[in-house]
């Protein structure tokens, strides 16, 4: 029999090209995911927003995804249409609603709204600038979610059976350095030009610049389809509707989702706000503060890569999970004590928060890939995701209400960018227990699937490698 011949994804330099390009584009859209996570004081200062209303903007980036499903769509598109039209598709829906956010926050919008329906308040009054922000964040969660799934659709298809944790995470990896920007560029950015709204105009333009890359990156992976059908490689079978019946029947898929939806929403939620609660329990200007956050992300940098490839080459994907998952309520508890308050532990304290933020994802994700078919894996990564948008919505809203409803403990008078501002103070005690609590049940199911793993032998405790 005839050798197949090599394809592109079989060549180190090609397939590590590929990364580059999938990752840059993540990177620009992490930087926009997160650019307005540092100016929560400044947002309510500036545009009257209380902290419910900056929750409720936040809470903007999963509405559409959770409530129309569009995420579920967002896997079928892909797994009918590719990652080269998905992705193109992602980035256009991503810089529409950058752009309405940008309006909304640029100071375009003024007034209150409220939605009542017969007698029930649907929403309740609202700065119209926050409703129309959060609706262009649930655009742009979109299109962030549709290229989430792509992304790692590609990164599978071009290093499964190779270097594939190790590539996860260096592509999440990526992603943090987006985050890391995030956090300590944009009130610098503000001062610098006194308008709250100009890291998202700068994030509009590093998304444009991704587009430009990930355009690249369909000529290789055009090159690729083209060499593999030559080749005589097959190209798997066609996704059917009926493959969502078969992904909901596999309890390890529900196990890994869970512990997703709950482990994320101790992480993203927390760095919503976390400037804020650095600022307000620990004395320091926001200026300072935002490093501190940015922190997280950048030790999950170097981190996740290596925990990705000690997957690869020993496996234990099941007890990486458990073992960040502890790690993530460890910080969460000691966050809470209200006489840890130097500001050394608060940045001991996000640095080991950065390793557990390493370890789960740099597992989860090719998990995922080692439990599910290629050809149902779009749906299964947009299943997975649609989940864990609940938490991403439900989960800053809902610390937003438990600040105003519990948390308050008085308003000092403070200079924000040149203006005398009242600023209301909050105790972040009640905040950082939830988180906590959402960690002990990830812990639960990180258990539950390592159990499921044992029964049915989906190898997540093997090395990913195999040639």
């Amino acid at each position: 029999m005839q050798e197949l011949k090599k394809s592109l994804r079989d060549s180190k330099s090609a397939r590590w090209f590929v990364l580059i390009l999938v990752s840059f584009t993540m990177l620009c859209m992490y930087y926009l995911t997160d650019t307005m996570a540092p100016l929560q004081e400044r947002l309510q200062a500036n545009l009257s927003w209380t902290a419910s209303e900056y929750g409720f903007f936040t809470s903007g980036y999963g509405w559409f995804n959770v409530f129309l499903l569009m995420l579920v769509f967002s896997g079928m598109i892909l797994d009918k249409m590719g990652v080269r039209f998905t992705g193109i598709l992602a980035i256009g829906i991503m810089l529409v609603g950058a752009f309405i956010k940008y309006w909304a926050i640029s100071g375009h919008v003024h007034g209150t709204y409220e939605l009542t329906i017969f007698s029930w308040q649907v929403i309740s009054p609202t700065t119209t600038s926050a409703l129309v922000a959060g609706i262009g964040f649930a655009i742009f969660g979109v299109g962030c979610e549709m290229f989430g799934i792509s992304a790692n659709k590609a990164v599978v298809r071009w290093f499964r059976g190779k270097e594939m944790a190790l590539a996860i995470g260096l592509n999440t990896s990526t992603g943090r350095i987006g985050t890391a920007l995030a956090m300590f560029t944009p009130i610098p950015l503000v001062k610098m030009t006194g308008n709250v709204s100009a890291p998202v105009l700068l994030s509009l333009l590093l998304l444009c610049l991704g587009l430009l890359v990930f355009i690249l990156f369909t000529f290789m992976d055009r090159k690729l389809d083209k060499e593999e059908a030559e080749s005589g490689v097959p190209g798997g079978e066609d996704f059917k509707f009926s493959d969502i019946i078969s992904i909901g029947k596999n309890i390890a898929f529900w196990y890994i989702t869970a512990l997703c939806v709950l482990f994320y929403s101790a992480v993203f939620p927390f760095i919503k706000y976390a400037t804020n609660m650095i600022v307000q329990k620990f004395g320091i200007s926001d200026s300072l503060a935002g490093y501190i956050p940015a922190l997280l992300p950048a030790s999950a940098l170097l981190l996740t890569p290596a925990f990705g490839s000690l997957f690869d080459k020993k496996g234990k994907g099941a007890s990486i999970m458990i073992a960040g998952s502890i790690l993530l309520v460890c910080v969460h508890m000691l966050f809470s004590v209200p006489s840890l308050n130097s500001l050394p532990i608060a940045i001991g304290l996000v640095m080991l928060l950065g390793i557990a933020f390493s370890m789960v994802p740099a597992a989860m994700w090719p998990s995922i890939a080692k439990i599910i078919p290629e050809n149902q894996l779009g749906t299964a990564y947009a299943m997975t995701f649609w989940v864990q948008n609940w938490g991403l919505m439900g989960v800053p809203l809902l610390i937003g209400i438990v600040l105003d409803k519990y948390c308050i403990v008085g308003t000092v008078n403070k200079l924000v960018d040149g203006k005398d501002q009242v600023v209301t103070q909050y105790n972040y005690m009640l905040p950082m227990l939830i988180f906590a609590c959402f960690g002990i049940l990830a812990i639960v199911f990180a258990f539950l699937l390592k159990n499921e793993d044992r029964k049915k032998g989906y190898g997540l405790e093997k090395p990913n490698i195999t040639q």
